[in-house]
């Protein structure tokens, strides 16, 4: 179907159904991604204040077939939320739409509006002694609405799993406008289709979230956190087994951390403060969250006697305070940052099977290494599989310098993650940036059920055109 631009006279119509404030002038604020790959364009902005507001701009647009591009936070990594070619789209930001609608302890759920800053949920479960555990590195300003829209991940998908998990119900609008009312406290239903799955992970191309049910849990009473060296990546999946043999699900975080990221915040972030007077080549941040009567600091100790006697670690920092284990997720809540300072050439979210991670890294490392004399900063979150394997140029060598070999580089790291048996986007999503990687390794039968479903939901394709499916 041909779209059609947001032009002055869609505006017109938006304020004469729902009145001058909700629109804002565009800003450059909602044309970037952070990685700076994308540039957007819009030619309304709309800033709907309820999710009725959502249903009458999306018919709107359908009316019109204008295209509609949801926005939350802005923080996606992979474009979804910038349009850059084809006619301008209408920008819809759920920024005003911030509500806690209701918090139910005793069944551990909270109904949260989707422009609510996930910093903002977890503060609300831990008023009632509950915890909401999504916990990303820009927590302070992506939406609740984003994380589901893409599915986010984080440090703690190892215990509680990804936003898909902890979500029960939604509340939509659909591309035709309709409002799908699903904000379910059940944690049984087998009545059909699971429309809430459908749309947790698509990234806007089927209908944009309103509002949330989501899981709490019980606050840990007991943390314990530690930064232990490791002396190898094949060591540190054996320390993540033996921690699951002593622990159990008491291990919430488990992040590998190689030596080039700790170089990296010397180089960009020197006021950050690192344990160990020599930076290892390796090392792992556990955190252990235990309930009353359980001693976190024996628990890591225990462990990591047991680590010492196999072999497997050096030296290693337990925190003693609270502000010592601030200290230690400084370090890995910051390299990202580091990263972004330094300016890599190409940037990969990848999965891999757990036990071939030290397998990958090997041959990811020699394989770049003859492409070029680059850096490779390869951390994340090795007890789920995630690794985030990126290269920069070398010291004293600006990014730029490296664009012709982008492509190269992404397509050689892809393609060994896929002949592992992996994803080529682990948590970030697909959005514009990998939907070309898709279509190369995705399964065909998927591929194909997905274009129906996308079809069959949103048949004039105003729903974030070119994000995920290329249009």
């Amino acid at each position: 179907m041909t779209l059609n631009p947001a032009d002055e006279s869609f505006a017109r119509l938006i304020r004469a159904e729902l009145g001058d404030d909700i629109l804002r002038p565009v800003t450059e604020r909602y044309l970037e991604e952070p990685r700076r790959r994308f540039s957007g364009q819009a030619a309304v902005l709309a800033l709907p204040r309820t999710v009725d507001e959502v249903a009458a701009l999306v018919r709107l647009a359908s009316r019109k077939q204008v295209a509609v591009v949801p926005y939350g936070g802005g923080t996606g990594l992979v474009g979804g939320q910038v349009m850059s070619e084809g006619p301008a789209p209408v920008v819809i930001s759920l920024e005003r739409m911030t509500a806690i609608r209701a918090v139910y302890p005793s069944e551990n759920i909270l109904i949260v509006e989707a422009g609510a800053i996930l910093a903002d949920v977890q503060a609300a479960a831990e008023q009632v002694n509950r915890l909401f555990p999504l916990a990303l590195a820009a927590q302070g300003s992506c939406r609740i609405g984003g994380n589901l829209a893409t599915n986010a991940g984080g440090v703690n998908v190892l215990r509680y799993g990804n936003a898909r998990d902890l979500c029960l119900g939604l509340e939509a609008v659909l591309p035709s406008g309709e409002i799908w009312h699903g904000l379910s406290r059940l944690r049984k239903d087998n009545t059909g289709y699971d429309l809430r799955n459908l749309l947790i992970g698509a990234e806007g191309t089927l209908g944009i979230i309103t509002a949330a049910s989501l899981k709490l849990f019980p606050r840990p009473e007991n943390v314990g956190t530690a930064m232990i060296q490791v002396r190898s990546p094949e060591a540190a999946i054996a320390l993540l087994a033996l921690a699951h043999e002593q622990l159990g699900d008491a291990v919430s975080t488990f992040e590998l951390i190689h030596r080039q990221g700790l170089q990296f915040l010397t180089e960009a972030l020197p006021d950050v403060r690192q344990p160990f007077a020599t930076q290892p080549e390796w090392c792992v941040l556990i955190e252990l969250g235990l309930f009353a009567g359980q001693a976190p600091m024996d628990a890591l100790e225990k462990l990591y006697v047991a680590a010492e006697k196999a072999e497997l670690v050096g030296d290693a920092v337990i925190a003693q305070s609270e502000a010592q284990r601030a200290d230690l997720w400084a370090i890995r809540e910051r390299i990202p940052e580091a990263n972004r300072l330094i300016g890599s050439v190409s940037s990969h979210d990848i999965s891999v099977p757990i036990s071939l991670i030290p397998k990958f890294i090997e041959r990811a490392n020699e394989m770049v290494a003859a492409l070029g004399p680059f850096r490779v900063n390869c951390f994340g979150h090795v007890g789920d599989g995630n690794l985030h394997y990126n290269v920069f140029p070398p010291k004293g060598h600006e990014r730029s310098e490296f664009d012709s070999q982008r492509q190269v580089v992404k397509r050689s790291v892809h393609d060994l993650v896929n002949a592992f048996g992996g994803s080529v986007s682990a948590e970030h999503g697909v959005g514009r940036l990998k939907a070309d990687d898709l279509e190369r390794y995705g399964d065909p039968a998927r591929m194909s059920a997905m274009r129906a479903i996308k079809t069959a939901l949103d048949p004039l394709g105003i729903m974030n055109p070119g994000a995920v499916l290329r249009s």
